[in-house]
């Protein structure tokens, strides 16, 4: 019996101690279990619920955990554009009001301290990476594309991701401008741009994410999303292309790496032939062999000859899954856009 297992053994028996069984049976009927194999979850919709009067959302973007084992969130509200989260669902902090498309959260380990960057996708005419503190001190920031010189002035910038190497060159996806991934060493400075908008194995449609995959240490990768595709695109950390990962039907976020396993959240799902469907995401989990396993709120991962068949929403629980946090126990927290101002939702590991 492993440690989840006995966790759950343990629960199970507490629950029959304390409670009547009339209570037991409300209580499993109301437990919903989505997910497929040995990756499964116990949903709990309200897990991030709050009084809007107070902490008002309006998209819940991405969400990381920092090494205190708090959950930091970043929205596009202003009166606080960053939540911070204990795993129980209760407010310890919020912050920022400089962010008013604040879009990407990225949470990166600097000599012993988390710093993070943030992505404002800058509709408003002032888009911005920056590198901050965990409590919002700006700590640099990156410049425009169109002041290095590498975008025409009518090219536009409208950043998503960022992602940090290990040797701390971050990697800039403009998933809602140009197309490109940009790259820039520690202090900020310019390196390289490679992708672009189009069609070709190199290239993207919504440059929604871009992420560092050292699950290989040999081979360090770059795993960048191309949502129109539903894919996932490979590439060296000098920009080279290596490979395509599709995901038929499923248009993608940012790749989440934890442990060996691949997350993202799903934030559309279609019908074969036709464009996204509103309100149809789910969340994807894929092993290292870039194989999906589990499609909590999707329908099961089917392989024919190989080949990955369409996966479409089958539970009517999310919206549009816009990331997805993997906490240390390894449960999930599903941050969402166009979601009616929900609040996160926690899937817990069974």
């Amino acid at each position: 019996m492993n440690r989840r297992q006995f966790t759950q053994r343990s629960a199970q028996v507490a629950a029959l101690t304390f409670f009547p069984v009339n209570i037991i049976s409300k209580m499993s009927q109301a437990d919903e279990i989505i997910g497929h194999g040995d990756y499964q979850y116990r949903v709990h919709k309200d897990w991030g619920q709050q009084d809007p009067s107070l902490v008002p959302v309006n998209n819940c973007h991405e969400m990381v955990q920092d090494r205190q084992g708090r959950l930091l969130m970043i929205g596009d509200d202003i009166r606080n554009n960053i939540l911070i989260y204990n795993t129980d669902g209760k407010i310890i902090d919020t912050w920022g009001s400089e962010y008013p498309f604040g879009h990407g959260l990225t949470l990166w380990d600097e000599g012993g301290e988390d710093v993070l960057f943030i992505c404002d996708n800058g509709f408003d005419g002032n888009p911005q990476v920056v590198k901050t503190t965990l409590t919002g001190d700006v700590i640099m920031r990156l410049n425009h594309p169109h002041e290095l010189g590498i975008y025409d002035q009518s090219d536009p910038y409208h950043p998503t991701e960022t992602a940090v190497a290990p040797n701390g060159d971050i990697y800039v996806a403009d998933g809602y401008g140009s197309q490109w991934i940009l790259q820039f060493n520690y202090r900020g400075e310019y390196i390289r741009k490679f992708g672009g908008q189009g069609d070709a194995d190199h290239q993207f449609q919504t440059a929604h994410g871009v992420c560092v995959d050292l699950r290989n240490p040999d081979i360090p990768s770059l795993v960048c999303t191309s949502r129109g595709h539903n894919a996932f695109k490979k590439f060296t950390l000098d920009g080279e292309y290596l490979s395509t990962i599709f995901l038929p039907g499923a248009y993608v976020c940012r790749a989440v790496i934890h442990n060996q396993m691949l997350y993202s959240g799903v934030c559309w799902s279609r019908l074969r032939y036709l464009n996204q469907t509103p309100d149809s995401g789910f969340v994807t989990i894929l092993d290292e062999t870039d194989r999906v396993v589990s499609n909590p709120g999707g329908t099961a991962p089917e392989y024919e000859n190989g080949e990955l068949q369409l996966m479409l929403q089958q539970e009517k629980i999310f919206n549009h899954c816009h990331d997805v946090c993997v906490d240390k126990d390894e449960n999930l927290y599903v941050c969402q856009w166009n979601a009616g101002k929900t609040y996160p939702i926690k899937l817990e590991r069974v």
